[in-house]
C-alpha cells in the first residue's frame, strides 16, 4: 500500500467540471471566482439566518438556496436585496447553488457577478440535491490509499485480490469474469474510506476496465465482455492474497482460523491462498468467496473428531 492522503480542498471550477453533469448544474454568474476553494465535505442551507443583521455561515461550505429563499429575496426591492446578498457574500463561501430550478432576478445575479462569487442552478429538488451532493463530496474528500491488486465483484461481494507481481492476479480476474464476476480495477486500486466502517474501491480513469494479460497484451474488459461485466466502484468486503506455494509454509487446512486484513484502520476478512502449477485459482477464489458468504450467515462447519491437523 502507498500514497495515503486526504483531499483538503477542491476548486469550484474542478467541482463543476467533475460533478456538474451528475448534479444537473448550470453556471449563472461569478465565473471569475472559480478558483475559490471548497474545504468541507458537506453542503449547507442558510435558511432563516438570511434575515439576521450579520449572518455567519460555515467557511468553505457550499451554500444551497431553495425556491423559498429565492422567493423571499426576490420579494424585496433592489436595495434590500443588495443588503441581504452582501451579508451572505461577506462570508468565506466557495459558491452558491440554487435548487429546484429557482431563477434569480437580474439584480440578484449581478451582485454575485460583482463579488466574483460563483452561482449555479440545478433542476434537482433541494432535499435530493443535497443528499447527492453530500455523498459526492464525502467520497471526494475521503481519506484514501492506492494498492496494487485486483478488485472484483464476485457473487455480489467486493473482493480485493493481492499478491506479488506475476503471480496470476489478472489471469484469475479474467477467469472469474468469464464465470460472471465484474471488474472494478486491475493493477491499481484506489481505496477510499467512507464514514467509519466502509471502504470503496475504484480504478484510475486512465486505465479503467483495462487488464494486462501476459502473451496477449492490454485488453479492455468493457469492450470484450460488455457493460454487465464491469463496475465503476465497489465496497470492499474481503481480501484474498495469493502466495506462491511453499512446502515449508503451514497453510490453514480446516478453515478454523479467522484472519483479518487492516486497511485504513478497518478490519476485513482475510484469506491466504497458495498458488501452485495446475491449481485452478479462479475456482478456488470462487469457493473462498462462497464460503465467506456462508460464514456470515452464521452457519458453522462441523469438523469430524480425529481429523488430522
Amino acid at each position: 500500500m502507498k500514497n495515503s492522503e486526504n483531499s483538503h480542498s477542491l476548486s469550484v471550477g474542478d467541482f463543476y467540471e467533475k460533478f456538474g453533469e451528475k448534479l444537473c448544474l448550470e453556471s449563472i454568474s461569478g465565473e471569475d471566482g472559480l478558483e475559490r476553494r471548497i474545504i468541507s465535505p458537506s453542503a449547507k442551507k442558510p435558511g432563516l439566518r438570511m434575515i439576521e443583521e450579520k449572518i455567519e455561515l460555515e467557511n468553505g461550505n457550499i451554500q444551497v438556496l431553495g425556491r423559498t429563499e429565492i422567493s423571499y429575496i426576490n420579494g424585496f426591492p433592489d436595495r434590500t436585496q443588495k443588503k441581504i446578498i452582501s451579508n451572505l457574500l461577506s462570508n468565506d463561501i466557495p459558491c452558491f447553488i440554487l435548487s429546484k430550478g429557482a431563477r434569480p432576478g437580474k439584480s440578484f445575479a449581478q451582485h454575485f457577478e460583482r463579488k466574483e462569487m460563483p452561482l449555479f442552478i440545478t433542476t434537482l429538488g433541494t432535499g435530493k440535491f443535497i443528499t447527492i451532493l453530500n455523498e459526492l463530496l464525502a467520497e471526494e474528500f475521503a481519506t484514501r490509499i492506492t494498492v496494487h491488486g485486483v478488485l472484483l465483484d464476485v457473487h455480489h461481494t467486493g473482493v480485493l485480490i493481492l499478491g506479488k507481481s506475476g503471480i496470476g492476479k489478472s489471469e484469475c480476474a479474467i477467469d472469474l469474469i468469464i464465470q460472471g464476476s465484474k471488474l472494478i480495477a486491475d493493477d491499481v486500486v484506489e481505496i477510499r474510506k467512507i464514514g467509519s466502517q466502509t471502504l470503496v474501491g475504484v480504478g484510475p480513469e486512465n486505465i479503467r476496465y483495462l487488464v494486462e494479460v501476459r502473451g496477449i497484451g492490454i485488453v479492455n474488459i468493457k469492450d470484450l465482455f460488455g457493460t454487465t461485466c464491469v463496475m465503476e466502484k465497489r465496497e470492499i468486503d474481503m481480501v484474498i492474497e495469493l502466495h506462491q506455494w511453499n512446502s515449508e509454509t503451514e497453510y490453514d487446512r480446516l478453515g478454523l482460523d479467522t484472519k483479518t486484513y487492516s486497511i485504513l484502520d478497518i478490519e476485513l476478512p482475510y484469506i491466504v491462498l497458495p498458488v501452485s502449477p495446475g491449481r485452478n485459482m479462479a475456482s478456488v477464489i470462487d469457493v473462498a468467496v462462497r464460503n465467506q458468504i456462508l460464514k456470515e450467515t452464521g452457519k458453522k462447519i462441523e469438523i469430524p473428531s480425529g481429523t488430522r491437523e
